[in-house]
């Protein structure tokens, strides 16, 4: 008589057969992933970064975190910094954003609160709601105004990337990408690009200095007063910090009044030494 397998042996081979199967799909399903992690190249993505310098960017539509909608075009009238983030991520783009955050805050104790806009842009279409930008935004106690927090539909979103040069690909992390930040002018075109989670404070304010201080007024007195202000304010790297040193104009002044004396000095001897001679014919 032919014997049978116990139900203990058969129920053990379906469950080894069933894991087989998991893991053959698993390890497909991650080879897939891995495909689009390959195609991101860090050289060819600083290359496309780089390549959107010049570029304007407009007609772009996002969503704040309160559900309206929000032109780009906007915000012009002031420099803007745009930050590209996917609110999944637990490390780079949180740590990034608070460093921006540092940046922001010391940028704007020195040029002014109002002086220039900022929007993280969730690029995680998926994912990345109003709800969840408003919750990322509190994670990383922002709130303060002329930040913004926007999402946007695959259309817009694949826009604005476009425009700003900034690639991404899906990897088993999340999303390969440049840590990018990108500077447009008053006008709305992108006049820098600035990497890394924790740049240098002034990759990021000395363009925005220029930017902020050298637009022109009605006023002739607020002019004369932002060129002071544009040489006097000076990074302390002991501090991290922007401060106004006038010492700096100050010296310059002096410096400037002791060469006019020593001029003047001099035009008064060669003229003494003129008078001294016999009038010619």
């Amino acid at each position: 008589m032919r014997a049978f397998p116990k139900a203990s042996s058969l129920l053990a081979l379906i469950l080894s057969l069933w894991g087989t199967l998991i893991f053959q799909s698993a390890t497909a399903m991650d080879h897939g992933t891995s495909m689009s992690a390959a195609n991101f190249d860090r050289s060819e993505a600083l290359t496309i970064s780089q390549a959107a310098l010049g570029r304007s960017i407009d007609l772009v539509e996002l969503r704040s975190t309160d559900g309206s909608l929000l032109r780009l075009e906007e915000l012009r009238g002031q420099p803007l910094v745009i930050s590209m983030i996917y609110t999944s991520c637990y490390h780079i783009c949180p740590t990034t954003t608070k460093h921006l955050r540092r940046v922001v805050r010391a940028a704007r104790a020195a040029l002014g609160t109002s002086s220039f806009n900022v929007i993280t842009v969730g690029f995680d279409v998926q994912r990345d709601s109003p709800q969840m930008m408003q919750f990322f935004a509190d994670k990383q106690q922002i709130s303060e105004a002329g930040w913004y927090f926007l999402s946007g539909d695959q259309e817009n979103i694949d826009r604005l990337t476009q425009l700003l040069g900034f690639i991404y690909f899906p990897s088993p992390n999340g999303f390969d990408h440049l840590i990018q930040a990108t500077l447009l002018n008053e006008e709305g075109v992108v006049i820098r690009q600035i990497y890394g989670m924790d740049f240098d404070m002034p990759l990021l304010v000395e363009p925005l200095k220029t930017l902020v201080l050298n637009t022109k007024t009605d006023s002739l007195f607020d002019n004369v007063a932002n060129k002071v202000k544009l040489f006097c304010t000076v990074y302390d790297p002991a501090q991290n910090k922007y401060k106004f040193d006038y010492s700096l104009f100050i010296g310059t002044f002096i410096g400037f009044l002791c060469v006019g004396v020593l001029g003047f000095q001099l035009i008064k001897e060669w003229r003494i030494t003129l008078s001294g001679n016999p009038d010619e014919g």
